[in-house]
């Protein structure tokens, strides 16, 4: 839908480029890296940060910590023959210890954080009166989509920053305290699927401790981080399996299935269930937002109450949504877009698989299947009941979901784009 790369000038001066030959950032490019998945001749590639990482992990005055989204777990182990859909979690982060990072936190943990919050906003639009449906905002390339394209429904974005930047704003805020550590002294790398997360650690706004500390520091890809192991020259399938440094690293079920399409609806649902009941609902699968088709809708009653829903994934299937709601003829109260086709686990910035196993394997579903069997077999799958999260709202932010400490570091704003800046 966005088609900003394609066919300039005409007969043998034909060449493939940006629309009108401008740089891809004067374009309505959404930085999801999709195009670096697909291009048949692996032309396109991702801008390749790691030597930042390296020259931060050399720097004796910087304390570098590194977080790691859900659906790595479930791709990473492709870089190295592993089977498709393999959770290679616990040598992930013993990965990560053994390249030289002084904490290995989990984006899980914030993907918790994300939930509460956004739950609570979305209870308070309901109740108040607020702009419905209110459509996720976790995926940086949904979210600037939406700025390029449909600036007039930014209202209906949630104001939560995605799990990256809530990760990046625990650790220079609640961890740096607990520490006793000056934030500028903090260098945050996260370990991400898709390009979009390299723009929006850069975005306004998004910086916790003030200063200009920007809350992370650099975004690396699955395939940049799988780079960095090789570099090291560490056998990444004989390392030992390791867990996460705490506190940023316990999390949830919830968390966990983030990575797929519909995950973020039913992480949602299950807190949401629970906060409008009043009750501790066994009830843990919404199987209606599960799988990887483009568009789901279904309708859930909650405490007498019926809640619309929509999960969308992919721009020509956000297009739709967002074409539906300009019609005025959609009416859920919850929306889901992520950027990537089948959601994070098709991120762009994930390992490319040849075409032939593209056309055998759909990567989206066995890859999501890793994360839905480790949501299965955890014994937290509720995000509220993250202990973390008591902890931090209680003894740091010192207040209740949506407080003001909360939405300070918590929260964000979105700006209306050019489409074309020249």
């Amino acid at each position: 839908f966005v088609s900003v790369i394609g066919a300039n000038n005409r007969g043998i001066d034909t060449c493939i480029g940006q629309a009108f030959n401008l740089e891809l950032n004067d374009t309505p490019c959404i930085s999801c890296g999709q195009c670096t998945a697909v291009c048949p001749t692996g032309a396109l590639v991702e801008r390749d940060d790691t030597d930042k990482v390296w020259a931060a992990l050399a720097d004796p005055t910087k304390h570098v910590v590194v977080q790691t989204a859900p659906s790595i777990r479930a791709t990473l182990g492709e870089c190295f023959d592993m089977p498709i859909g393999t959770n290679v979690e616990g040598k992930m982060v013993a990965a990560l210890r053994r390249l030289g990072f002084e904490k290995v936190f989990d984006t899980n943990t914030a993907a918790d954080f994300t939930i509460v919050e956004e739950a609570t906003e979305l209870l308070e639009r309901v109740k108040n009166g607020g702009k419905l449906p209110m459509i996720t905002s976790c995926s940086p390339g949904w979210v600037k989509f939406c700025e390029l394209y449909y600036p007039e429904y930014l209202a209906h974005l949630s104001s939560c920053k995605s799990p990256q930047q809530m990760g990046g704003a625990l650790i220079k805020t609640y961890w740096a305290d607990k520490m006793g550590y000056d934030p500028k002294d903090i260098f945050v790398v996260s370990i991400m699927p898709c390009t979009a997360k390299k723009f929006e650690v850069g975005r306004d706004d998004m910086s916790a401790a003030g200063n200009g500390i920007a809350d992370v520091d650099v975004a690396l890809t699955t395939r940049e981080l799988a780079r960095m192991i090789g570099r090291a020259g560490l056998k990444f399938t004989a390392l030992p399996d390791e867990e996460f440094d705490t506190p940023l690293g316990l999390d949830t079920g919830a968390a966990v299935i983030f990575g797929a399409t519909g995950g973020v609806m039913e992480a949602a649902l299950r807190t949401a269930n629970d906060v409008l009941t009043g009750k501790d609902n066994k009830e843990l699968v919404f199987s209606e937002v599960r799988g990887t088709e483009g568009l789901k809708e279904a309708t859930y009653n909650i405490a007498g109450m019926d809640i619309k829903v929509a999960v969308a994934s992919g721009a020509a299937n956000a297009k739709k949504v967002m074409d539906k709601i300009a019609s005025g003829e959609a009416d859920w109260t919850f929306v889901e877009i992520m950027g990537c086709p089948g959601g994070c686990v098709n991120g762009g910035g994930q390992p490319i698989q040849p075409q032939h196993v593209r056309d055998t394997v759909d990567l989206k579903a066995v890859r999501a299947k890793a994360l839905y069997d480790q949501d299965e077999a955890m014994e937290i799958r509720k995000s509220h009941l993250n202990p973390v999260i008591k902890e931090v709202y209680d003894n740091y932010f010192k207040g209740g979901y949506g407080c003001h400490a909360a939405h300070h570091a918590l929260h964000t704003s979105y700006v209306a784009r050019k489409k074309y800046s020249k």
